[in-house]
């Protein structure tokens, strides 16, 4: 009775109509690691909510999708698009972090994650198996891997120095759940069944078309007689002929009905081993499986973070306000495109930006493809991590917690709304003004390239007159250079060239005056009549 597929058991019932291990119906957790109080939404059978309008503009499904990989099982998209709403919320993800930084109690959480994994990998196998004996047997397994799991954890945060308020609580949680006298009875329960299982043997008479099941009576064991009759007669090592012998996870009807003899032979154990699965069915605590899901959360954004470490790029807590519109961000970078950078072997730029006080729009200008967009990627990225309580990349920051991210990116033109380019353009921006507050934060890129220069402007600055109006911050990407001197609430920045080679991009974003030549270089670019462009079509 060695392992679960010699000895298993889910005796008398189909095993159709095994019951999940999950926690019992209406059961509420007790406490959360990601959530101050925890929300009705984040109920562990609760759908996905919808993907914030922005998340494709700022590539954040992309960077979404690379660190949750692998990890799918766990429902966490979900939780990477709903933004916190207080500071206290943000510090209580940030003290999480900052607990697991430490390794021996990363370690411990990961070591504790991958028993839950083990634990629901003998369920699944359970369920699909086809005896109801051994069925039963995978179940049992599937109780001790969790006891060990949740046994082991508790006693690495009982001699840890955790200081967050959520490992705290759920340490406290943990060892008064361990200490309790049911988990206490199913531990030893379990284990005392297992081991008395393992430690049933029995003979197998096989005679002809007829199979008998006998009770084990220390009988000899005739694989030694036949060595030691044979021992004589040695000449050397002899070629090892034998082959392993692989075997499914599920047994024969042969290998089941021996099964039904032992049980048969051994009704103690095997009635034990019925009432110890009639009692813990349901044996997942609620809020263990709430940590093992929501822990998730912290983990998959670290191994994000170590990645960038291996490049020498950084990630930093920033420091969030709700009201103090004087930020920065030092040594930051796009953390999508950073991804496939980073992939292919490419050089990850970063980028720095700053607003001191009264200052609230940043207007980008410059030649195209030198990083202006990457660069209002990067800034209304970071506000959204920051909003989710995650470190950010940079060597430092200092961001608004904001209520809504705004963000209108170039489209092209849609055929179906009738509208035209220009038109719809107009009608995204009045939706975005009307529901943006003095704590949004506005992030535009190449607006009006379908009208002329005059008329661009003009319809700029009037949007830029509303958005000072609302007193709100942002980004906004102009071939319009004009817009780079509006106000003294306005900063202007322009995307770098290499001052050593004419043309050559070097994707840095930097704060100077407008150069004045942005929308005459876009029309160049767009009709190719750059000095590059005129020199390639001469030479074919």
């Amino acid at each position: 009775m060695a392992s679960p597929t010699t000895i298993s058991g889910f005796n008398g019932k189909d095993p159709k109509d095994a019951v999940p291990a999950g926690p019992l119906p209406g059961t509420v957790p007790e406490l959360s690691v990601l959530f101050t109080e925890m929300p009705p939404s984040m109920a562990l059978t609760e759908a996905a909510p919808p993907q914030p309008d922005y998340f494709v503009d700022l590539n954040l499904d992309q960077a979404v999708e690379a660190i949750l990989a692998g990890r799918a099982e766990y429902g966490l998209v979900g939780l990477f698009r709903e933004p916190l709403a207080s500071l206290d919320a943000v510090a209580y993800r940030h003290e999480v972090f900052r607990d697991l930084a430490d390794h021996k109690v990363q370690a411990a959480v990961r070591l504790f994650a991958d028993g839950m994994r083990a634990m629901r990998k003998q369920l699944g196998q359970a369920r699909a198996l086809h005896y109801a004996l051994q069925q039963k047997r995978w179940h049992l397994e599937a109780m001790q891997t969790y006891c060990a799991a949740v046994s082991a954890l508790s006693r690495s945060l009982l001699v840890s120095a955790v200081q967050s308020r959520a490992l705290v609580a759920f340490g406290k949680f943990l060892n008064g759940y361990v200490e309790s006298p049911a988990f206490g009875a199913m531990d030893a329960g379990v284990t005392a069944l297992l081991a008395e299982l393992d430690s049933i043997g029995y003979s197998v008479i096989v005679d002809g078309g007829t199979l008998r099941v006998l009770r084990y009576a220390q009988e000899d064991d005739y694989s030694r007689v036949i060595e030691a009759t044979f021992e004589k007669f040695r000449q050397g090592e002899a070629r090892d002929h034998r082959v392993e012998f692989r075997e499914s996870a599920d047994m024969n009807h042969i290998e089941a009905k021996v099964l039904e003899f032992v049980a048969l032979l051994n009704p103690g154990p095997f009635q034990r081993m019925d009432e110890l699965y009639a009692a813990h069915q349901r044996y997942l605590d609620a809020t263990v499986a709430t940590f093992d899901r929501e822990i998730q959360f912290y983990l998959a954004y670290l191994e994000h973070v170590e990645q960038f470490a291996r490049i020498d790029r950084h990630f930093c807590f920033p420091e969030v306000s709700d009201a103090d519109k004087r930020i920065h961000a030092r040594e930051s970078f796009d953390i999508a495109l950073g991804q496939k950078l980073m992939a292919a072997g490419r050089r990850v730029v970063c980028n720095d930006f700053e607003l001191e006080a009264g200052q609230r729009m940043i207007v980008v200008s410059g030649p195209n493809q030198g990083g202006k967009t990457t660069f209002a990627r990067m800034f209304g990225q970071l506000f959204h991590l920051a909003a989710l309580g995650c470190p950010v990349p940079g060597t430092g920051a200092r961001l608004l917690l904001s209520d809504r991210i705004f963000t209108h990116f170039e489209r092209q033109e849609d055929i179906d709304n009738l509208r035209g380019k220009l038109k719809d353009d107009l009608v995204r921006i009045h939706q975005i003004l009307r529901k943006a507050s003095s704590r949004s934060v506005l992030v535009m890129n190449e607006i009006f390239t379908s009208t002329s220069l005059a008329d661009a402007l003009f319809l700029s600055e009037k949007i830029m007159k509303d958005a000072d109006r609302l007193d709100v911050i942002g980004v906004w990407v102009t071939f319009i250079d004009e817009l780079a001197s509006y106000s003294g609430k306005v900063v202007s920045m322009v995307s770098s060239v290499d001052p050593l080679r004419a043309g050559t991009r070097t994707f840095k974003v930097v704060r100077a005056p407008a150069s004045g030549r942005s929308y005459a270089m876009s029309l160049a670019e767009k009709y190719g009549l750059t000095a590059d462009g005129i020199r390639e079509r001469l030479q074919s």
